[in-house]
């Protein structure tokens, strides 16, 4: 069995990242340039997947170039509904991502959707569904963009 993390899977990682085509097979043409077979490159990604080494690839879009807005949530969340509270969360479509923190704001989360509007109103469901009183909407006043990357 080869080891998770051989010199071909960090350069797999390193192209996903970094120089990902825009065509319409970019497994193929990320295989040519690592001079592997795509069904290689293929079963070595779902391999990580299943490893949860990788867990997404997927586009990253600037909501508010596309008419969209997004805000960071942060939610105060009793031990016994964290389960319920952030399986609801992901039912939403606009929710990028959850996470847990070691703070009295213990779930954060990103949600992005078409309007403002449509962002209170899930945030208030996702109350209702959950018995959760307090969410934190903190909508962004200024953007800052960083590559986030991770050279392996």
């Amino acid at each position: 069995m080869m080891p998770l993390l051989d010199e071909t899977n960090k350069k797999i990682l390193n192209t996903i990242q970094l120089d990902f085509p825009i065509d319409p097979r970019p497994f193929k043409k990320i295989a040519e340039k690592l001079n592997l077979s795509e069904d290689d490159l293929l079963h070595r990604i779902k391999t990580m997947k299943d490893e949860m080494l990788i867990r997404r690839i997927g586009g990253n879009f600037s909501p508010d170039r596309l008419g969209y807005h997004s805000t960071l949530c942060a939610a105060m969340v009793e031990a016994a509904k964290i389960d319920l509270f952030t399986q609801t969360v992901n039912t939403y479509s606009g929710v990028t991502h959850n996470y847990r923190r070691d703070h009295t704001f213990n779930i954060w989360f990103t949600f992005i959707a078409p309007s403002v509007d449509i962002i209170k109103k899930s945030l208030e469901e996702i109350s209702v569904k959950t018995g959760v009183k307090t969410i934190l909407n903190l909508p962004a006043t200024r953007v800052f963009k960083i590559s986030a990357n991770f050279k392996v």
